[in-house]
């Protein structure tokens, strides 16, 4: 009996020996073995977009200088008088008929007068063959006065009105002239040069003054054959000036030429007068051309590294890859995106720029994506 006693003994004793090794080699906080499937820890919690495909103008780059619209060349139109006043200056703005210059006019002014002593004098003699002709048809009938005679007198009388036709056109002539020693504006405008000097003796047609007709400014960009053929009267110029200011404008006109030497033609914006252009700048904008339609995401979706672009697409579970992409257009906060993913791809919208190949992402608004890219 005390040999069954102590076999029973030492069968429990290795049994709890072998539970106690057991219980220790159990791992630490759960007794559970990790799944080998288990997903890997998420790096970044991520917002996915698709791509939008909206209709967007085509836009062609271009550069030229801006110009004025038209010049006004202000000129006088009598020549041998002195400058005797100047009233604007460089930059003024000046409306139709406004005085810019006054010539010296005393001169004008006495020839004026001898003018009109010399009409007086030609009605009075003028009266005077009228009254002999009327006296000498009297005394026709009776026969005092020859034929001869009288024919002298209807000759004289013709005379005397054709000497006072001929100093009224002087008087006139001379009145004009002084009418002329006035520099006045031929339409609105701001005054872009002056050459006029005071004290100066001028001589008719010398250029006194330029100004940019109406205040109208345009830029005017030189295009290849192919590009002009693309512009059409009425599309949208935007044009970025050397300031950085950016101004919208209107083609006003495709050149109907193009140059023998470059080969290249015209095209002719009109710009807001309210804008800082100025004659003389040289800007590069781009041309709106017909819309195309267009397959765009949010700029902040495209990384760059190496000079090249890239998207990164969320794949089957969250698990991220690049995608080099090649960019077009840009409108706002999105770009065009050319060739390289497909329409229905889960792209990152943000924070590419910390992500690398194949890691695992936690995809915040799922719903949201998935019911965007359903549409």
């Amino acid at each position: 009996m005390n040999r069954k006693f102590f076999i029973g003994t030492a069968a429990l004793a290795v049994a709890l020996g072998l539970g106690l090794v057991a219980w220790l080699a159990r791992p630490a906080g759960d007794a559970r073995v990790p799944d080998a499937d288990a997903r890997a820890p998420s790096v970044l919690t991520v917002e996915v977009v698709v791509p939008q495909t909206q209709n967007w103008p085509q836009t062609l780059q271009a550069s030229g200088p801006v110009t004025a619209w038209q010049e006004v060349i202000v000129s006088p139109e009598t020549g041998g008088l002195r400058i005797a006043e100047l009233l604007v200056d460089v930059g003024a703005s000046v409306k139709r008929g406004q005085l810019l210059a006054r010539l010296a006019d005393a001169t004008v002014k006495a020839e004026v007068r001898k003018q009109e002593a010399a009409v007086a004098q030609a009605r009075a003699s003028l009266d005077q063959a009228v009254s002999n002709t009327r006296r000498a048809k009297i005394a026709e009938s009776s026969g005092a006065l020859s034929a001869q005679k009288i024919e002298e007198y209807r000759i004289t009388e013709a005379t005397s009105r054709a000497s006072l036709a001929s100093a009224q056109a002087e008087l006139d002539s001379s009145k004009l002239k002084l009418i002329q020693t006035r520099i006045v504006a031929a339409d609105d405008g701001i005054v872009s040069s002056k050459s006029a000097v005071l004290g100066n003796v001028v001589s008719a047609g010398a250029e006194l003054f330029r100004l940019v007709r109406q205040a109208k400014v345009e830029w005017r960009p030189e295009l290849d054959a192919r590009q002009v053929a693309l512009v059409r009267v009425g599309q949208i110029a935007r044009v970025t000036l050397p300031g950085g200011e950016q101004v919208q404008g209107k083609v006003r006109l495709v050149g109907p030429t193009l140059s023998t030497t470059t080969g290249r033609g015209t095209v002719y914006a009109s710009l807001p007068a309210a804008s800082t252009s100025r004659s003389g700048m040289f800007a590069n904008g781009t041309l709106e051309l017909d819309a195309k339609s267009a397959l765009t995401l949010p700029q902040s979706a495209i990384v760059m590294r190496d000079g090249r672009s890239y998207v990164y697409v969320v794949g089957s579970g969250d698990k991220v890859s690049s995608h080099p992409v090649a960019t077009g257009r840009r409108q706002g906060d999105r770009i065009e995106v050319l060739s390289g993913l497909a329409g229905d791809a889960r792209v990152v919208a943000g924070g590419g720029a910390f992500l690398s190949e194949g890691v695992q992402v936690t995809v915040a608004g799922a719903a949201k994506a998935q019911a965007g890219g359903s549409q």
